[in-house]
């Protein structure tokens, strides 16, 4: 059986291809972030099924560690999927300090395969697929059943199925990490492997030797959220996503330019304070901040949502996209203070829109978080509520205090760097990022001093 390499472009915004070679298919369905919904539904790719034979598989990690920030084995095969495109707790994907790493799925017992899928969902690196797909009955006499990653799996019991690549311009073998000029190939991705001819064939074991979409950085390792094995003998049942019922408010911008949307389906106890307090700050201050954050070609997120809903780890709010999910409870222990700033802070990170950056520069950096965070922290406690004095700093402080300790301190010292030495130089350090060229020479450039120097002036200037 041949294996290869599986080319994709990423011009259509919602697109499948098939490639055959020999016996094994291998069909990809893609919807970018715009079109991306938590249906999964993809043009030649199936949709999840609930109940196919890997829901009662056991999945063993046989090298690499799993990202805790994320879901455990369990969320490859629970039968449900993520509802945003950043939810890392609703994935497995494998930690930052390795490689990719390879996973064992046992059905139990060897069947007929029809079919094998495997679904993914991030808006940036961690959204495509890249892995080698091995698969045995398990009875060769010298069949290893967990393989490490010095052992070629084809030299003890496994025989190699095929080989998945769905990042742009995908011109490197599984494990060669990301080449010059790809994208980030972000959105949703649904790969079905199967045989033109009938079944994959009979087994029991399969082997994913999976790999990271890039190595510069530690945000390669694939956004996994199921793996279907599908058997020819029991019918698929999709698994079904309902449109939670409740509350959505639907508003506009005086002028008809910018849209928004506040679901409070899972808190309707919230629902009155958006309405009338929430949605008008977001009227004024979304276009107020992308007139603030202007750059060459750049043009801000014209529909943005704000969710409420129950977030585990007590995040106040993050944003993915023009996705801003806000944590109910959160939220209704502050909303007589901090709640409304909050918003215009996670707007900032909507309008900053980083993550396009890799998609026209492949050599693009990534913005350090103090830079992010202490952006959006600066437009709202300097811009958007300076009488609050949310982000100064007291004299115990000082002595401890960087600049690059971000969010509320990091806030301070760029709002010390507008009024001492360039009253844009926060808007151009953002223009910077967004085409993905932040360096920490940006800021001698603009003020004629290194981090370091400015850091000990912005201190003494604290005394």
């Amino acid at each position: 059986m041949k294996t290869y390499l599986f080319p994709l472009g990423m011009a259509a915004l919602l697109m499948a291809a098939t490639v055959s070679f020999g016996e094994v298919k291998v069909s990809v369905g893609h919807n970018d972030d715009d079109r991306a919904t938590p249906a999964f539904q993809f043009k030649g790719v199936p949709t999840p099924a609930k109940n196919d034979a890997a829901s009662n598989a056991v999945f063993t990690i046989v090298d690499g560690q799993r990202d805790r920030a994320g879901g455990n084995l369990e969320q490859l095969h629970d039968g449900k999927l993520p509802t945003e495109e950043d939810q890392p707790s609703e994935n497995f994907y494998f930690n930052a300090g390795t490689k990719g790493g390879r996973l064992l799925v046992d059905l139990g017992g060897a069947i007929d395969v029809k079919q094998v899928n495997t679904y993914s969902w991030h808006p940036d690196t961690r959204g495509p697929q890249v892995y080698t797909l091995y698969a045995s009955d398990g009875t060769d006499a010298d069949f290893d059943a967990q393989p490490k990653r010095d052992t070629d799996p084809e030299k003890c019991g496994w025989k190699q199925i095929a080989q998945v690549d769905t990042r742009p311009d995908a011109d490197a073998a599984p494990g060669e990490g990301r080449g010059k000029g790809r994208g980030t190939g972000g959105g949703q991705y649904g790969v079905s492997i199967s045989d033109s001819d009938g079944n994959i064939g009979h087994y029991r074991y399969l082997l994913f030797d999976i790999f990271p979409t890039e190595e510069a950085d530690g945000f390669g390792n694939t956004f996994y959220n199921e793996i279907d094995v599908i058997d020819p003998r029991t019918p698929a049942k999709p698994i079904e996503y309902a449109q939670p019922k409740g509350r959505r408010e639907v508003f506009k911008t005086d002028d008809g330019v910018y849209q928004f949307t506040i679901d409070t389906s899972q808190g309707p106890q919230i629902a009155d304070w958006t309405r009338k307090t929430l949605a008008p700050v977001i009227k004024v201050w979304y276009p107020k901040l992308v007139q603030l954050l202007p750059s060459k070609g750049f043009e801000a997120a014209k529909s943005v949502s704000i969710t409420f809903q129950k977030i585990p780890n007590g995040t106040p709010a993050y944003t993915s996209g023009n996705r801003i999910t806000c944590n109910i409870d959160w939220f209704m222990k502050n909303l007589r203070g901090q709640a409304a700033g909050a918003v215009v802070h996670e707007m900032v990170h909507v309008v900053q829109s980083y993550g396009r950056a890799r998609r026209g520069n492949p050599h693009a950096s990534r913005t350090p978080g103090w830079v992010q965070e202490g952006m959006a922290d600066y437009y709202r406690w300097f811009i958007y509520e300076p009488q609050s004095h949310g982000a100064d700093i007291r004299p115990r402080q000082i002595a401890t205090v960087r600049y690059d300790n971000s969010y509320r301190v990091s806030a301070n010292f760029l709002n010390w760097l507008s009024e001492k030495y360039d009253k844009d130089i926060v808007p151009k350090v953002n223009a910077a990022c967004r085409q993905g060229n932040y360096s920490d020479s940006l800021w001698k450039q603009y003020t004629g001093h290194t981090l370091q120097e400015l850091d000990a002036e912005w201190k003494a200037s604290l005394q």
